[in-house]
């Protein structure tokens, strides 16, 4: 069993911004964690992705070149830095957890957190 627990979102101006927090426990079979938020169309849509031991990384083109995902194993914490951030990126942002690496598909992910709720204002 993962716990997961998702901390930083907040009210940001367009052009803003954020830095999510994921912190994990019970990793033990967690090979991967990502971020994904709903979307039309979409039950939940791929945000970045990151394998604890961070080698391996994949990123929606839609935040690509403005958000960064990253790792500390010592705080079993997974941090998304959001930048540049529009009104499209308004969202509720969940951190999940998968027994495989790097997946983008919301149903490979086996644990997920409550969310953390961004909100860019215009």
């Amino acid at each position: 069993q993962v716990q997961l627990v998702e901390s930083g979102g907040g009210l940001v101006q367009a052009g803003g911004s954020l830095r999510l927090s994921c912190a994990a426990a019970g990793r033990t079979y967690s090979v991967t964690m990502a971020w994904f938020r709903p979307a039309p169309g979409k039950e939940r849509e791929f945000v970045a992705a990151i394998t604890w031991s961070g080698t391996n990384t994949r990123y929606a083109d839609s935040v690509k070149g403005r958000s960064t995902i990253s790792v500390d194993n010592a705080k079993n914490t997974v941090y998304l830095q959001m930048n540049s951030l529009k009104p499209e990126d308004t969202a509720i942002y969940y951190c999940a957890s998968a027994r495989t690496p790097v997946g983008v598909h919301f149903w490979e992910y086996q644990y997920w957190g409550q969310g953390t709720q961004v909100t860019v204002s215009s």
